[in-house]
Parts: structure tokens; C-alpha cells; sequence
């Protein structure tokens, strides 16, 4: 009787520890709620270290902690890392192939209702919608188009070329002038990034990619092997290094603040980066019109990303809807802008910085939703990759088409 009564006194001990434990997952000593945030942007950190402080001062019952992932990292696993729910109660996604990844997963939690969703440009938040729900906020607008370094195309007397023969003589101009025409992080997100102003008057059917997806077209018709043979002219000429396979984008951000490079093949994100080596460049953007100006449809690609979300396996909901409607209040949101030098898709956002202020002439352009985002297929968007890198590489832009072809065939046939 007595091993019996032992043994259910042993029983009950566990099952209040349990009970204990369970009640800490979503609260630390002293009564505070613990939320995790998790997104890629280490550059941002410090920005978001500052509003962090500021929402634990006026929310002394909720504390924040941040991990900051790489961004091939974060694409490749934030779904293992969110599914268990005991991270990345807020979270960040990028459109296209990981936000249908994450939605089949089922971890977004329907924002809709949320008064925090009506801050935002809603034309600008349509890419976290799904079936009416609106799962996730993308908080930055950004142009995926060259920086380039407008002190220095001033004092050549240059400007942005309209065609793609014209854009051949900028380069041209530029390398005869001693400098590297285009800095190409080859090692990581540059063939991610030059890729949409390559492509966007080549194929101006937006739904190229989609189509390409759902086996319509393939990447061994002209509209690719042109732009192939685009990266290839532009390889040949010595306009993108031959070596920029093992550049990384920070090396060439500290190739176009050191000025020996006058363009930046990535976007409007790198701005205030390279501007933070270099205080004194002036920066612009532009986009290589691959065709001639009468046959150009567009000027640019935007994309809005950063895509803000709730965990839909986390236990703190309430406390991570909190956070983010902290984030998006117009003097916060503004303060993150202008010490990150991000664009926003939030309205009343009040811009300080000349960088930020000479952007928002792009929002008034005709420009394209980033076409690569248009790839809902994370291996079929390797694929289209790895031929850029292919050609830089020195393969003959046929054999790089018909190569990545037979790959997104594979897997669209699964």
C-alpha cells in the first residue's frame, strides 16, 4: 500500500512540474512574457536593438529577443525552425518561393483583422495575401535595380543609358575611365538581384516565371538565352569581372564606396551600407534597359519584402501582434527607416535622409514586381540561378539554358 501511495505521490510531483513548465514557455521569472523575433537583416540590427528597448520600456511585461540569421540560411531553413513554434513568435518571410513554403506549412497567422494591417499602402501589401487572408506585412520597399555612384558619373559627364547600346557605351566609358563598371557579388545574392532588370523588358509577360513553373515556356527559348547572352556580353567586355563568382556582396559594397567601381549590382538595400563606408558618395539608382528604348515596357523592379509575421504555432500571439503594431507606428517605423535607410510600405512615413528622399522619385516609375519572386518553385528558382552563374562561369549561354531547363523540368514533373 505504502509503494502504491509512493508511487502516485511520484506521479503527481511530475505531472505539477509539467504543469510548471508548461506555464514558463510563455513566461520567464518575474512574470514577463519572452517573444522570440527572428529575421536575416544583421544590418538592421542595431535600428531594431533601438526599438526593441524602446517597446520593453512601455511594455515592462513583454521582453524581445532577436537572432539574426544569414539570409541563405533563413531561406533554406526558417521552416524547421519556426514549426515547433518555441521560436520566431514574430518572423520575417521573403515573397515568392519561401512565403509558399511557409504557407504550406501552414505557420502564418491571419492578420486581417488586425487594425495594425490598415498603416500600410495596401497596394504594397498584396504579396502576403493569400485567399483573402492577409498572413503576412511586408514592411520595406525596395528597388532590386544597380546603385550606382552619381558623384562619379557627374564628374565623367555621364548619365543612365535608355537602351542597351547605350548602356554598353556607359560601361565602356567607365572602364576606359580606370574604373570597374559593375561590382557583381557572383558568390551570393548578386545573380538573385541583376537578374530582374535583365529579364524585365526581355520577357515583360509577368507571369514568365509562372509560366515557367507550371511547364508553359522553358528556359531554352530566346527571351533567357538573350538574357544569357546579356550577362555573357557584359562578362566578355570586362564589364562585370571575370573573378566576380568569389565576390561577396560586401566586397563589392566596399568596392563602390572605395569608388574603384561605379555601379552595384544588387539594389536600393545596399544604399545606406555603402554609404556608411563612405559618407561623402552620392548614390542613384538605375536599370539596364536590355532593349531598345522604343521596345522597353519598363524602367525598374520594386519588391516589397521584409515580410512581417505571427507564428502560428507560437503560444504568445497577442504579445507578437503587440510587437509588430509597435513596429509600424509611423514615429517608430520612421526612426528604423532613416537609421537603416529603408523605403517602407507604411504610410505617414516621414523621410530624413537624402538617400531616402532622392529614392521615392522611383515610386512614381513604371516599375515591376521583382520577377524572380515569381518563382513559387525553390529548386526551379536554383536552377534559373545557377545558369547566371553558369554563363559568368564560362559556359555558353545555349548550354546553360538547356542544363537549367532539364533541372526545373525534374522538378515540375514530380
Amino acid at each position: 500500500m505504502k509503494r502504491k501511495l509512493s508511487v502516485l505521490l511520484v506521479c503527481i510531483m511530475m505531472a505539477v512540474l509539467v504543469i510548471g513548465c508548461s506555464s514558463k514557455s510563455s513566461t520567464d521569472e518575474g512574470g514577463k512574457t519572452t517573444i522570440s523575433f527572428i529575421h536575416w537583416r544583421g544590418e538592421d540590427s542595431k535600428a531594431f536593438k533601438e526599438q526593441i528597448s524602446k517597446f520593453e520600456k512601455e511594455n515592462p511585461d513583454i521582453k524581445v529577443d532577436m537572432t539574426v540569421y544569414p539570409s541563405e540560411e533563413y531561406q533554406s531553413t526558417a521552416q524547421t525552425i519556426l514549426k515547433d513554434g518555441s521560436t520566431g513568435d514574430v518572423f520575417t518571410a521573403f515573397p515568392g518561393s519561401q512565403f509558399e513554403i511557409l504557407k504550406k506549412a501552414d505557420l502564418f497567422t491571419d492578420l486581417s483583422g488586425e487594425d495594425f494591417v490598415g498603416k500600410f499602402n495596401q497596394s504594397l501589401i498584396e504579396v502576403g495575401q493569400d485567399g483573402g487572408k492577409q498572413l503576412a506585412l511586408p514592411l520595406q520597399l525596395v528597388f532590386n535595380q544597380p546603385v550606382y555612384n552619381a558623384s562619379l558619373f557627374e564628374k565623367l559627364g555621364l548619365e543612365p543609358a535608355k537602351d542597351w547600346d547605350g548602356f554598353l557605351e556607359l560601361c565602356e566609358k567607365l572602364k576606359k575611365a580606370g574604373y570597374l563598371p559593375i561590382a557583381f557579388p557572383g558568390a551570393d545574392i548578386g545573380p538573385g538581384q541583376l537578374i530582374n532588370t535583365m529579364v524585365m523588358n526581355n520577357a515583360p509577360d509577368e507571369e514568365v516565371f509562372t509560366k515557367l513553373v507550371n511547364g508553359e515556356n522553358e528556359l531554352t527559348e530566346d527571351w533567357w538565352v538573350k538574357t544569357l547572352s546579356q550577362f555573357k556580353e557584359l562578362v566578355d567586355k570586362g564589364y562585370i569581372s571575370k573573378d566576380s563568382l568569389s565576390v561577396k556582396h560586401d566586397g563589392a559594397i566596399a568596392l563602390v564606396a572605395q569608388e574603384k567601381a561605379a555601379m552595384l549590382a544588387t539594389g536600393s538595400f545596399a544604399m545606406a551600407n555603402i554609404q556608411a563606408i563612405n559618407p561623402d558618395i552620392k548614390l542613384k539608382m538605375l536599370a539596364p534597359i536590355t532593349v531598345s528604348e522604343s521596345e522597353a515596357k519598363y524602367e525598374g523592379v520594386h519588391t516589397t519584402t521584409f515580410m512581417l509575421a505571427v507564428n502560428s504555432k507560437s503560444k504568445k500571439q497577442e504579445a507578437a501582434k503587440k510587437f509588430i503594431d509597435f513596429l509600424t507606428e509611423p514615429e517608430n517605423a520612421s526612426a528604423y527607416a532613416n537609421e537603416t535607410g529603408q523605403l517602407l510600405t507604411l504610410n505617414d512615413i516621414d523621410y530624413k535622409s537624402d538617400i531616402l528622399k532622392d529614392s521615392t522619385e522611383w515610386m512614381d516609375k513604371k516599375t515591376r514586381f521583382q520577377p524572380r519572386y515569381t518563382i513559387t518553385n525553390a529548386n526551379v528558382e536554383k536552377a534559373v540561378l545557377s545558369s547566371i552563374q553558369a554563363v559568368i562561369g564560362g559556359t555558353e549561354p545555349a548550354k546553360a539554358a538547356s542544363d537549367a531547363q532539364k533541372i526545373v523540368k525534374q522538378n515540375i514533373d514530380e
